[in-house]
């Protein structure tokens, strides 16, 4: 099962215009289904009317009939008036280890995006349901490699002589199609907080002369871990293009790289530049840049701390009162943060003077969590996400060999 997704996750700011919604936008908005897509966006039942003013008693009335039966997940980047109802908050993978240790719920409702809802698929157990409240929630860097290009790329390094001397490095953020190939193939899944073990990992299992990693889908992180992480040189890293024959790439690329990079990237990260970072420089003197790994190796560059989601979150809690911080990561956690230690004199600002929400992520809002919390309170499973046996099998061992490394 693959997101269906938008044509980027970057969503521009908010204007009036004296126009007529294009039949994009209203897929965007959840009032068209997409005939050419795997999954549609339409309810099977009323969508409640997002001006509804009983939302959010209505919401609790159902989290209450459901009890303990239910828990609910919220991803960082989810909307506040969706985080007001998880049990639990978090990045992507622990959100899914969170579900995978409450055995006891029968529903998993996760207010994230598809790969997130596989994960918590993956790693649950088979008497647990997990559901997506709208199954148009996807992710634009996920779904930049398939498997059938994966499949193709894999094909392409045997040719050149180097498959038997690589060892794939799959991003969380990435289908269970994708981490199911990882597992075949002796790989490994990483997070952003913990992708220089895994690469470190992936290279012992190799030639230390010839041995190389195959880093998906997630180009910017790849060479940001390489680069940054463990001494290695731009030179080292190559990006296989998977619209291009061959990648893009020779045979003597292929042999001569140490990182194969997929042509990937986060639609919302990607848009910042270099140029933001010297504007809120010069817009608030003695700021700090920190700034999410997925960004350009140049914005990483000029940043003064960079980390994971996580990492990002903990740093702000730690941070002097007083002290100025630009954020370079989705928008819906940087303003959340903003509001949280304003009463401690911290100033946060986005890093971009552009509103950048991720627009697929945002998808989950008030009305579909309602609606599915409404469902399952009265006996129906609705946008239940389920992985494969075959594929979750190896998509699995991929997981459990992230979490035994040291």
């Amino acid at each position: 099962m693959r997101a269906v997704t938008a044509a980027s996750n970057a969503t521009p700011p908010t204007q009036t215009l004296d126009v007529q919604p294009t039949p994009l936008a209203l897929l965007l908005l959840g009032r068209e289904a997409d005939p050419r897509s795997e999954r549609g966006v339409e309810c099977p039942g009323d969508l409640p009317s997002p001006s509804d003013p009983d939302l959010v008693a209505r919401a609790r009335a159902a989290k209450e009939r459901l009890g303990d039966r239910v828990f609910v997940l919220g991803h960082h980047y989810q909307r506040d008036e969706v985080i007001e109802f998880a049990d639990v908050t978090g990045d992507s993978f622990k959100l899914a280890r969170e579900a995978a240790a409450r055995p006891d719920a029968e529903y998993i409702v996760f207010c994230g995006v598809h790969f997130m809802a596989e994960s918590a698929d993956i790693l649950t157990s088979d008497d647990q349901q997990v559901v997506l409240p709208d199954l148009a929630a996807g992710c634009s860097m996920a779904d930049m490699a398939t498997a059938e290009q994966v499949a193709e790329c894999w094909d392409v390094l045997a040719e050149a002589g180097v498959s038997e001397q690589t060892v794939p490095v799959a991003y969380m953020n990435s289908s269970a199609d994708i981490k199911s190939f990882t597992g075949r193939h002796g790989g490994t899944i990483c997070t952003s907080s913990n992708a220089a073990r895994a690469l470190g990992w992936a290279f012992e299992q190799v030639d230390p002369d010839r041995g190389k990693v195959l880093f998906l889908p997630d180009q910017h992180l790849g060479r940001n871990t390489a680069v940054r992480d463990m001494g290695m040189s731009l030179e080292d890293c190559v990006v296989y293009n998977p619209h291009k024959p061959n990648g893009g790439l020779t045979p003597e690329e292929l042999r001569d790289a140490r990182m194969i990079l997929w042509r990937g990237h986060c639609s919302v990260h990607g848009r910042f530049s270099v140029d933001s970072v010297r504007d809120v420089r010069e817009r608030m003197p003695g700021v700090n840049v920190l700034v999410h790994p997925e960004c350009k190796n140049e914005v990483v560059a000029a940043a003064d701390f960079v980390g994971s989601t996580e990492y990002i979150i903990n740093t702000l809690e730690a941070a002097p009162a007083g002290s100025k911080w630009a954020i370079g990561t989705e928008l819906n956690l940087v303003r959340r943060l903003a509001n949280r230690y304003a009463a401690e004199g911290k100033e946060i600002a986005f890093l971009d003077r552009t509103v950048c929400f991720c627009s697929t992520m945002n998808r989950i809002d008030l009305p579909h969590l309602v609606w599915a919390l409404e469902s399952l309170a009265d006996g129906t499973t609705v946008n239940r996400i389920q992985v494969d046996r075959e594929t979750e099998k190896f998509a699995k061992l991929a997981l459990e060999r992230m979490l035994a490394l040291p």
